[in-house]
């Protein structure tokens, strides 16, 4: 049985590293742990993360960015040393990216968890993988379907269809960040997001609500992608923080995975309906195949939605804001954003 031997992170001021900081996720948590009083240190590459996420923290004496990549050991125990805790995001994110650099994206999630796990085991850091409800890949098997629970079997596409490599690399960043909890005694917790948005979410990857406020307050047709019926669970960013930073104070944490959503189910179309009803778009709604898209051999699945009841067990835990105040807020920050004529994608 492993018995922690390191002290409880709660109520103390900590040295902190957050990979993939510059993030979307990643900015929101390095803002949290700096109102809490923490030094926070950030390595992102900037691939998908940006400065401007993190330019309001710059002239915080506790905070220090420095861009590289997960991949190159040297920077990683550079930036590890010292740290009480590591915060891992950084990985390959969203669908488009996915299809199109498969070989790049597997050794970001794979090759780059395990350099933050070796160099927190010489930092005798604790570790808080950011997982994907991905690992879930397509379901169940010879069962009737239900929220996913953390200990579910999953399904998984051929591999060779691109979309599944990405299951695969962020279950074995699981497998890895477990192995050395049970063979390096390093306090590892995993949490797995189910499709966070929010503020600095970006449109042209992240994930579909962004993709749908933006063009709704854009005017331009909603996209959605099949009949619309295949359902999620929408999780807004301060709550997937809120969880994250549990994961790695919470000593009941160690050791176990926790799904971070909030089990509401809804499915897409119903989204993009309730995005033009609440930022009162008269932008109509355009239905595209999955092949015209991301090619002829893309797989998705039809229902992902999890079972929260693991975290509110552990992390005491549960998601707070609405799907409808989510939005509000998110297309509040956009018509922000526009308005200072910074609505690229």
């Amino acid at each position: 049985m492993f018995v922690c031997l390191y002290a409880t992170l709660e109520e103390q001021v900590v040295n902190v590293l957050v990979t993939g900081g510059a993030g979307f996720i990643g900015s929101h948590l390095v803002d949290s742990l700096l109102q809490q009083g923490h030094y926070v240190r950030v390595l992102d590459n900037l691939s998908t993360g940006k400065l401007e996420n993190i330019a309001h923290c710059q002239a915080n004496p506790r905070f220090m960015f420095r861009q590289g990549t997960v991949v190159d050991p040297a920077i990683v125990r550079e930036l590890a040393r010292g740290c009480d805790l590591v915060y891992h995001l950084a990985a390959a994110i969203g669908v488009r990216y996915v299809i199109d650099d498969p070989l790049g994206g597997m050794l970001t999630n794979i090759r780059g968890t395990e350099e933050v796990l070796a160099a927190a085991l010489e930092a005798r850091a604790r570790v808080v993988i950011t997982s994907s409800s991905e690992i879930y890949g397509k379901g169940h098997a010879g069962e009737a379907w239900e929220p996913f629970r953390e200990d579910a079997d999953s399904v998984i596409g051929p591999t060779s269809v691109p979309r599944w490599w990405y299951s695969l690399s962020k279950s074995l960043d699981e497998h890895l960040g477990f192995a050395y909890f049970r063979q390096k005694q390093i306090p590892v917790s995993v949490v797995r997001y189910f499709n966070i948005y929010g503020p600095r979410c970006d449109p042209g990857g992240y994930g579909v609500l962004a993709r749908f406020v933006y063009q709704a307050l854009s005017g331009e047709p909603l996209t959605v992608y099949g009949d619309g019926e295949q359902s999620r669970s929408f999780t807004y960013v301060s709550d997937a923080v809120c969880a994250t930073r549990l994961a790695g104070e919470r000593t009941e944490a160690v050791g176990e995975a926790c799904n971070v959503g909030n089990g509401e189910e809804t499915t897409i179309e119903a989204v993009a309906k309730l995005v033009i009803g609440l930022t009162g778009s008269s932008s109509p709604i355009h239905h595209q195949q999955y092949a015209d898209v991301f090619g002829p051999r893309f797989e998705d699945t039809r229902r992902r939605v999890p079972n929260v009841r693991k975290a509110e067990l552990l992390l005491g835990f549960r998601a707070e804001v609405t799907l409808e105040e989510g939005i509000r807020r998110t297309a509040e920050w956009w018509s922000s954003r526009m308005a200072q004529g910074r609505g690229e994608r």
